[in-house]
């Protein structure tokens, strides 16, 4: 349980490397309730890296990740489930399982010794995918749907473990425009409306900077910035951390993002 005003999320003086490289050194970060944070960085300078280190699936090369106060180390792996649930950039379905019982296997620290069909386990599993609109996928073998449907069963998984860390790794990945628009909408308003703490990986400064509260850009050589969004998502600033001339346009309340064309 969440205690004082710890923030949900932190890190100290986290260091992050591959090989030789420094992904990201001394990253002092807090991620409070509520917030939806967007990480942006070029490929390569340690996003997915940062969110597996986040999750506890992978050691940090030096400092630490705390979650609500408590070093990550120190949370029982059953307790942890209950707490952050994480969203993989890719998956492998190697077995029969139907859509339903991938959902449903999200829920398996809420049940302990009791049997899902006991339990309140389905009706949540048939929310989370009806909130993802694959509702009338649920019998269907996971291995026959396309990469959207199963990239919506996989956020429907992440929605039914009912955590109040989301760790989304390219959740826009494989989906159309019209999910790509829903589902980040649907973060954001679980942000707004249940207080749920999102950290997420995107390479769409567009839909990034619509939903996101505040952003952590990685420049992949040991810098980071981090703070609110428009502090943060400006066009001098991206562009030196996406290494590529980035223009501003506003339309209504929108910031939209433009490369810069190379000059002839």
């Amino acid at each position: 349980m969440k205690m004082g005003n710890e923030p949900m999320l932190a890190t100290e003086n986290l260091r992050l490397t591959m090989g030789a490289r420094v992904l990201a050194g001394g990253l002092d970060w807090q991620v409070g309730a509520g917030e939806c944070w967007s990480v942006i960085g070029r490929n390569g300078a340690g996003k997915s890296t940062l969110l597996r280190t986040l999750a506890g699936l992978r050691q940090p090369d030096g400092g630490r990740v705390l979650l609500q106060g408590r070093a990550l180390a120190g949370w029982p792996l059953e307790e942890l489930a209950r707490q952050r649930a994480f969203l993989a950039q890719s998956r492998s379905d190697a077995f029969a399982y139907s859509v339903l019982e991938t959902v449903l296997s999200a829920r398996h620290p809420y049940h302990g010794k009791r049997y899902w069909e006991d339990s309140d386990d389905h009706q949540a599993a048939l929310r989370a995918l009806a909130a993802m609109e694959v509702d009338d996928l649920a019998s269907r073998d996971v291995r026959t749907l396309s990469g959207g449907e199963r990239q919506r069963v996989a956020i429907a998984a992440l929605l039914a473990q009912d955590t109040p860390l989301l760790l989304l790794d390219e959740p826009a990945n494989a989906l159309d425009l019209a999910h790509q628009v829903s589902v980040m909408g649907l973060l954001a308003k679980l942000c707004r409306e249940q207080r749920k703490t999102i950290v997420m990986v995107g390479h769409d400064l567009n839909l990034a900077h619509r939903i996101s509260t505040h952003a952590l850009l990685l420049m992949g050589d040991g810098r980071w910035l981090a703070g609110a969004r428009d502090d943060v998502m400006r066009a001098e600033i991206l562009s030196d951390y996406l290494h590529h001339p980035i223009e501003t346009v506003r339309h209504g309340a929108r910031t939209i993002f433009i490369p810069t064309e190379a000059s002839a």
